[in-house]
């Protein structure tokens, strides 16, 4: 066994390097590996040019122990990876008829003949431990040579997980005698400095650790503890959860959850709440995001992007008197907007956003980056201003957003 092996990622493909398709063979990766006790030290990408990947190779069978390959798999010409890794471990192919009759009957099943270029994904390495593949057609393999250990795993992502699992995790497992277990505490409505102050003292442990990280809009917190089993390492990390949590009081959000829209949602099922929501400047994005999550349809009432003036005043009764009077943006618009929707949809709450996305403004004299977030209940509404200060039309929709549904959160956790 090799005592805390040290991991690196290659992913293959001139397809992720021109930025046609997003890489998450390697987030998914990095996660999995962290959570065995192998460390990634290194991530590389490379195209399909053998000379490139060739030079890679030699360069992380310096420095690491795994050499994990994802892509180039595939049955053309310029999937190249395994031949490229028999090459550089000189290694001689051999036709694998498990393989090519898994392969065959693939097709078979399909009604449709196997391409005789799909051969080549039957070849491998003479000696070299086989990964079924029973999602597609390339198999996998892992092979070793002078104690640097090479895993070649399909691109597409529904081929490479559950082959990760059922063939990588059992071939990985001699190499680890540790697991590692993470858990993120998510906030928001606090700074990432503001929240460092306050938990300042906890980033000098060692083990567990504590780490922190900053997205649009939001900060979390990272708690990572290493031990010999899983439960000893959840042991660990528990007491720092909970003193992370008792010092930032409302402005935790939830431990693993994704988004703020999952812990919004879960609130809305538990109180047994419906929600509708009325968006200018957003144009549904509040509305996405909640119905992203599974069992939205539960506690999502309906959506109305009340875009114009018009839509604003005959569909939600805003007045025409106010929108002359105070412009779409402004508190008195953003209240109506709220008790507008409430009225349509019947729901028991609703939000509302009108403001200034950018980059340019809307001819008021107002900031872009200015906007009003409104929330109503049956009895009462209320409005906050927010000014992000910034001209990004994506930041200032995805922040507004993001207000919204902890104007959400934050009413039903404190049912006012």
């Amino acid at each position: 066994m090799i005592d805390l092996a040290v991991c690196e990622l290659i992913s293959v493909g001139t397809e992720i390097l021109l930025g046609d398709i997003l890489n998450t063979d390697a987030q998914f990766l990095s996660q999995e590996l962290a959570k065995m006790g192998i460390s990634v030290m290194h991530q590389s990408t490379v195209g399909d040019n053998a000379e490139r990947l060739t030079k890679l190779l030699e360069e992380a069978s310096q420095r690491s122990d795994i050499i994990i390959l994802s892509g180039g798999l595939g049955p053309t010409p310029d999937d190249i990876t395994k031949e490229v890794c028999c090459e550089f471990f000189k290694k001689k192919m051999f036709l694998h008829e498990e393989s090519l009759e898994k392969m065959k009957a693939f097709f078979a099943e399909r009604k449709r003949e196997m391409p005789e270029n799909n051969i080549k994904q039957a070849m491998l390495p003479e000696g070299c431990v086989v990964f079924r593949n029973d999602n597609g057609t390339a198999p996998g393999l892992a092979m070793e040579k002078d104690g640097v250990h090479l895993l070649l795993l399909p691109g597409p992502p529904r081929e490479l997980k559950p082959m990760f699992f059922e063939s990588a995790v059992p071939y990985l497992k001699q190499f680890s005698n540790k697991t590692i277990i993470s858990h993120n505490i998510r906030t928001f409505g606090i700074g990432e400095s503001a929240m460092a102050e306050k938990i300042n003292d906890l980033f000098d442990m060692q083990n567990p650790t504590v780490a922190p990280y900053a997205k649009d809009g939001e900060a979390l917190l990272r708690v990572t503890a290493m031990a010999d089993s899983e439960e000893q390492a959840e042991k660990m990390c528990r007491p720092v959860i909970d003193e992370i949590k008792s010092r930032l009081g409302d402005v935790v959000y939830g431990v693993d959850y994704t988004c703020i829209e999952e812990a919004v949602v879960e609130l809305l099922r538990e109180k047994k709440l419906r929600v509708a929501t009325a968006e200018s400047c957003t144009g549904g994005f509040i509305a996405k995001r909640i119905t992203n999550v599974s069992g939205s349809s539960e506690i999502f009432e309906c959506g109305i992007v009340s875009y114009s003036n018009r839509i604003k005043n005959e569909v939600l009764g805003v007045s025409a008197d106010d929108l002359e009077r105070y412009g779409a943006v402004s508190e008195t618009v953003a209240r109506q907007m709220a008790e507008g929707a409430l009225k349509v949809s019947g729901a028991d709450i609703a939000v509302s956003v009108t403001g200034i996305a950018g980059p340019n403004g809307d001819g008021s004299g107002k900031p872009v980056g200015l906007s009003y977030i409104g929330l109503a209940d049956k009895n009462n509404s209320w409005v906050t201003e927010l000014k992000t200060g910034r001209t990004d039309r994506d930041y200032n929709r995805y922040v507004n957003a993001s207000n919204a549904l902890n104007m959400i959160r934050m009413y039903v956790r404190n049912e006012k």
